[in-house]
């Protein structure tokens, strides 16, 4: 049941992070805690790996497309470097109620961006000063939680500097891969503390469905896919806080 279980859930996230771009550390991680009884810690390093391994397969028809802004993935990656290490390494020394309160609020805001209407216009260069200030938070969000912040470069590529949405999403798994990949180094105190049979299922699923999902999400409406996305981010925000607070 747990095989069949990580298969669905897996699957799952593979097709939220092919037709929305970001997302999928976002579910990985209450997945992990509240279905397979992970703890914090356990499931930010698991989901890491899920989702690192889901963003690559769903990143290949991008970058075949050529919907991939390679430079500034790089820039963020690199300006977030100091913040998803020193973050990695704080999140040892947090509380569980924290980590998942914080979650929870990130869960919060990431459904609100998903409801923001883009604006017209043409391309245009991101600036250097929000590319760093981007890649900090970013970075911190990776360190800390095990989100690969696409749910944040997406609104940001998409609303300020008018990047098409295919090409948000490209970049935002280009981000994820190599943001999630640094973060995993970065929680190596967890990786023998990890039951990985189930992570290892979910990443098989999400590899998977992720592909399929990339190369059919444009013949889906993008904005039902965030508002429904949406509206299960805010479930799960506030059944993260009963849990946290009222139940346990």
């Amino acid at each position: 049941m747990e095989i069949i279980g990580g298969l669905i859930a897996g699957g799952f996230i593979g097709a939220v992070l092919g037709f929305i771009g970001a997302g999928g550390a976002m579910l990985s991680v209450p997945i992990l805690l509240y279905i397979f009884d992970f703890t914090p810690q356990t499931a930010t390093t698991a989901a890491l790996a899920v989702v690192l391994s889901a963003a690559i397969s769903g990143l290949l028809p991008k970058i075949k497309s050529k919907e991939v802004l390679f430079r500034e993935a790089l820039i963020i990656w690199a300006l977030g470097l100091t913040t998803n290490i020193s973050f990695s390494i704080l999140a040892y020394r947090l509380s569980n109620s924290v980590l998942t309160t914080g979650l929870a609020l990130v869960l919060i805001v990431a459904g609100t961006s998903m409801l923001i209407k883009p604006v017209a216009g043409t391309e245009k260069k991101v600036p250097l000063i929000w590319l760093i200030l981007i890649s900090l938070v970013i970075g911190m969000l990776t360190g800390l939680f095990g989100i690969g912040g696409g749910f944040l470069a997406i609104p940001i590529l998409v609303l300020f500097f008018k990047v098409p949405q295919g090409k948000a999403a490209g970049t935002s798994l280009a981000i994820i891969a190599i943001n999630s990949i640094t973060a995993f180094f970065a929680h190596y105190q967890s990786w023998d503390n990890v039951d990985w049979k189930i992570p290892l299922f979910m990443a098989v699923a999400a590899v998977v469905i992720a592909r399929i999902a990339s190369i059919k999400s444009g013949q889906l409406n993008p904005v039902s896919l965030k508002k429904g996305f949406a509206v299960l981010l805010y479930s799960i925000a506030v059944f993260t806080l009963l849990q946290t607070w009222v139940i346990a």
